[in-house]
């Protein structure tokens, strides 16, 4: 039996492909229109894995996904970079010529602002996904009306691409992870990297004592990010990436980090995704 698969937005999307990337493409999807319905379908067995983004080059990190994450105790399994393209398409035999609105999510118009500069005739609009407006035209036959999305939202719902990689930005990546509500079974032979979460008091110098135990014990930070503590002003969580070459390593800075913090978790271990 296939495993369900809850994804953020629609077939088609960034989030499909990821999903597709890690487990084929005889899966069973399940569609969310947000992150927290997509949490809700982990708590309540209706998926039994779920892809999230994470932080993307160009708007930096999600960090509403880091909190959620965080208090439903989900675990990180696996990471994905995945270069983000966006593609116009509409319904087969118009060209840009005729499109009178293109309607997307509002990152995704953002990031092709500059090519729709060249269409006044345009109307941008606002709406809750990419690939689900791609499915809405088609399903629709919505004529005048493009999205923008991934093109294998164009190849699912036989729509034409009217205008390939039209973002402004092309060098432009987005971190996704793979979520579960259950302890991972990874390899310790496939573990290089590890997602951290720890709270520290506001003694001088605690946060810089804990970077240099990282260091000592051979982690490459690659990522810190702090959130506040609901209902505790002035005080931070601290969510940290870490990617190291012996687990032993790592196993020891971990150690060290649980007596040293107020309060420690381990939201994943797993493969680095950039290797």
């Amino acid at each position: 039996m296939n495993k369900i698969i809850a994804i953020q937005g629609a077939e088609g999307s960034n989030h499909h492909k990821v999903a597709r990337d890690f487990y084929g493409t005889a899966i069973k999807l399940k569609e969310c229109m947000s992150f927290d319905v997509l949490v809700a379908s982990l708590l309540d067995d209706s998926a039994s894995l779920g892809v999230m983004a994470l932080e993307n080059t160009i708007a930096g990190s999600i960090i509403p996904n880091y909190a959620l994450i965080d208090k439903y105790n989900l675990h990180i399994i696996a990471e994905e970079y995945l270069n983000i393209h966006h593609h116009l398409m509409a319904l087969k035999g118009q060209d840009i010529k005729d499109i009178k609105e293109v309607w997307s999510h509002p990152m995704a118009l953002l990031q092709c602002k500059e090519f729709f500069k060249n269409y006044p005739h345009i109307k941008l609009v606002e709406d809750v996904d990419t690939a689900e407006v791609a499915k809405r035209i088609s399903k629709e036959n919505l004529i005048g009306i493009a999205a923008i999305a991934p093109k294998m939202a164009a190849e699912i719902f036989n729509l034409d691409v009217i205008e390939d990689e039209i973002q402004t930005i092309k060098d432009n990546s987005t971190r996704f992870v793979i979520v579960q509500t259950s302890l991972p079974n990874n390899g310790i032979d496939q573990i290089n990297k590890a997602s951290l979460k720890f709270q520290l008091n506001h003694k001088r110098g605690s946060l810089a004592a804990i970077l240099n135990v990282l260091s000592d014990c051979k982690m490459n930070l690659t990522k810190i990010q702090s959130l506040p503590v609901i209902e505790t002003p002035w005080k931070y969580s601290f969510f940290v990436d870490v990617t190291f070459e012996e687990y032993n390593d790592y196993k020891k800075a971990e150690t060290i980090i649980e007596i040293m913090a107020e309060e420690f978790k381990v939201l994943g271990t797993y493969k680095n995704g950039r290797l």
